[in-house]
């Protein structure tokens, strides 16, 4: 008999807030998906794809068709997790329409059952038409990729009084606007505790301590596929997958070269 998962929905999340932590994770394939379903509560379909997939140096390139292809893949192998995708850079920055257009995309032809958009008060109109759509909107903040040129590259972020006064404010304000959960990533850990403690939604770090409702961590950096000289502190490698591919790969072409591969067991 098959092991039967309780399916992972929006209010359930919100349920588990202060009862137990959430778990996501993010994929960007079929397999994958499957491999991590089981031990995750969320899927993110992250715009992360344009640098550990593409190769791109910023998240800035992606585009809504390939999200849609990614999501696509993740939401087909996903059974129990709830898969939210991200809204790629310049489907929300021209305002609230185009915001819900691309989300309604990533619903109806991804199937996905919730999007991500970065930024505080400035997109609450685009996180107000999603949500009143039908589509819940998780938000982020703290460290958001998408602003990487207005940032000067991936630092830290809400260290002064003021800069940890406005997140705080716009924590308070996705949430009223309709966020069903919050990413913080990338700030000071009391603030993260402040933040969460002030709302009624969850929210996931990243780089944000451990008094979140509950952590997240881009699959490549957390089994070790990337080879980066300077990661981010927050990026924890649990393996390093990417030896064990080197190493199976140098085995295959040293046995192709030598004619031991393939020998009769493995021909027909």
């Amino acid at each position: 008999m098959s092991e039967v998962f309780e399916t992972i929905t929006v209010p359930r999340l919100q349920s588990m807030k202060d009862s137990k932590k959430l778990v996501m994770l993010t994929a960007y394939d079929y397999t994958m998906a499957r491999l991590l379903d089981p031990h995750v509560d969320i899927l993110l379909v992250g715009d992360t794809v344009g640098c550990v997939v593409q190769g791109g140096e910023t998240t800035l390139g992606v585009t809504l068709e390939q999200m849609t292809y990614h999501a696509t893949m993740v939401k087909q192998g996903a059974q129990r997790a709830l898969v939210v995708a991200d809204l790629p850079f310049g489907t929300y920055q021209q305002g609230a329409s185009y915001a819900l257009d691309a989300a309604i995309t990533l619903v109806k032809e991804a199937k996905v059952s919730a999007v991500k958009l970065e930024g505080g008060v400035e997109v609450c109109t685009s996180i107000e038409k999603i949500s009143q759509a039908g589509i819940p909107v998780m938000a982020h903040l703290g460290l958001t990729p998408q602003s990487y040129h207005a940032m000067g590259g991936n630092k830290v972020q809400g260290k002064s009084s003021s800069a940890a006064e406005k997140l705080l404010a716009d924590a308070k304000a996705v949430e009223a606007a309709g966020a069903f959960a919050l990413v913080l990533e990338a700030i000071p850990a009391e603030l993260a505790r402040e933040i969460t403690e002030a709302l009624s939604i969850p929210t996931i770090g990243i780089g944000a301590g451990t008094d979140c409702s509950g952590q997240v961590l881009v699959i490549n950096d957390l089994i070790g596929l990337n080879e980066s000289e300077a990661p981010m502190r927050f990026n924890k490698e649990y393996c390093a997958v990417r030896e064990l591919i080197e190493n199976a790969a140098k085995s295959f072409a040293s046995e192709v070269r030598a004619e031991a591969f393939p020998d009769a067991s493995y021909s027909y």
